[in-house]
């Protein structure tokens, strides 16, 4: 029972046209992602689209390892509960090597990837900024990695493993 609430709940749900789920789902992200903003993307052909929570302020991994240099693949990396897959998960295909932990994720029919999951960061995604839609992004730190010395460069880096964690 909303009580008092009952008559603005209404006219929030009729204001905005929304069911009463919908409107509930709202509220919670609202409530859930404080202080990020809801990114949407995807593929170039768009037969893959997505929606990720993510900051405004966006900081960005150019990493130098053999696949990212040759794909020139910059990411961003969130937690899997802030990513969501709204359509193509059915055009997806998957690309492994070496330890198969990072699943290079892409569009059979562009074949561009817009996302992945990271090797070092199993629990989450890695985003391609350049997937975004236009409009979400303020700006961009990027920030080098050295993938060459995989190993190495993320055992030193200080935030990269906390970066899935919610």
């Amino acid at each position: 029972d909303l009580g008092a609430q009952s008559g603005r709940w209404a006219a929030f749900q009729e204001r905005h046209r929304l069911s009463c789920e919908e409107a509930a789902r709202l509220l919670l992200d609202a409530y859930e992602y404080r202080g990020l903003v809801k990114h949407t993307g995807g593929c170039h052909c768009g037969a893959v689209r997505f929606e990720v929570w993510a900051s405004a302020d966006l900081h960005v991994f150019n990493c130098n390892c053999s696949i990212c240099t040759k794909k020139q693949n910059r990411h961003f990396i969130v937690p899997a509960s802030r990513f969501k897959l709204l359509k193509g998960a059915d055009n997806l295909t998957t690309y492994t090597f070496n330890t198969h932990r990072a699943q290079h994720t892409f569009c059979k029919t562009c074949g561009v990837q817009s996302f992945y999951t990271p090797r070092s960061n199993p629990d989450g995604y890695g985003i391609a900024p350049h997937c975004l839609d236009d409009g979400t992004v303020q700006t961009i730190i990027t920030e080098d990695i050295n993938g060459k010395e995989w190993e190495k460069a993320v055992r030193e880096h200080k935030t990269i493993r906390d970066m899935s964690k919610p």
